[in-house]
């Protein structure tokens, strides 16, 4: 049984859903967190929806079980899409919240009424997104782009030190091809004025997309909205942390190798390598 001293769980294909806990650990400074990233069988965007949805399953049973988790962040969009219906049904009882791209506040926001989105494949031909865009396309048009092999490219930079010139990466490459696919951006009438980041790992490219894309187009992702919506779900059933609790425990688990995990804690959250481990989850 979970109480209000138990910790959040959080996870990701990778390495991206460290964004949403960043957000987290700003939103709920007392909570305990346990993240998961299954880098052993990423990425989630380029693998068949049936494969997500076993491997959503499994993590939460295991994060259930061995930490008693009293929520769970499905901190990946793909997940979200494939997966978050099903574990609703298998777990009726947990506080589950997943992440999908902000579109809603994009249409909101947008001056211009014309919103790029980049996202993995494996979100943007989900039925959830299908359903999303739908909802929100009467007064916005949205262009979207399938960004493969950019959080994997995400992944690998993450391991190498920091590059003396942005713009002679691969990340760079990358992020300046799937931009220029989506269409012109400025906020001149016709122009994409804001760009939803679809997929946590998306975050990590932020100084790329900000350089390329200039001061005045809106970046929008879902860090902080959903920190907000897990403080607000567990103050509803009483479960935020005790203010009395001890000083908040943060645990890393990779399923594959543990380098990335390991330069991304250090360089985005300030943690040392020791709060990262390996974990095996059938």
């Amino acid at each position: 049984m979970h109480h209000a001293a138990s910790p959040i769980g959080i996870f990701d294909s990778g390495i991206g859903g460290l964004s949403v806990l960043q957000a987290l650990r700003h939103e709920l400074p007392r909570e305990h967190l346990v993240y998961v990233a299954d880098s052993g069988h990423a990425p989630y965007g380029e693998r068949d929806e049936a494969f997500v949805q076993q491997r959503t399953s499994a993590i939460a049973h295991h994060l259930r079980a061995q930490y008693g988790i009293k929520a769970l962040v499905i901190a990946c969009n793909t997940a979200t899409a494939a997966a978050v219906e099903q574990l609703r049904r298998e777990m009726p009882d947990l506080t589950l919240i997943g992440v999908e791209p902000a579109l809603k506040p994009a249409s909101l926001s947008s001056q211009t009424h014309h919103v790029g989105v980049m996202a993995t494949r494996g979100t943007v031909s989900s039925a959830r997104f299908a359903r999303l865009l739908s909802e929100h396309s009467q007064n916005t048009k949205f262009e979207v782009q399938a960004c493969d092999g950019l959080a994997r490219a995400i992944e690998l930079a993450t391991e190498l030190p920091p590059a003396a010139d942005m713009q002679a990466t691969d990340l760079w490459e990358r992020c300046a091809k799937h931009t220029q696919a989506l269409g012109s951006f400025g906020l001149k009438t016709g122009e994409i004025d804001t760009l939803v980041l679809g997929c946590t790992h998306y975050l990590f490219v932020k100084d790329e997309l900000r350089a390329l894309l200039g001061p005045d187009v809106q970046l929008i992702d879902t860090g902080a909205p959903v920190a907000r919506q897990v403080r607000r779900l567990l103050a509803q059933t009483d479960m935020l942390a005790p203010e009395d609790q001890s000083a908040p425990q943060i645990q890393l688990f990779a399923t594959g190798g543990l380098s990335s995990l390991q330069a991304a804690a250090q360089r985005w959250l300030d943690l040392p390598a020791g709060h990262c481990a390996h974990i095996e989850i059938a």
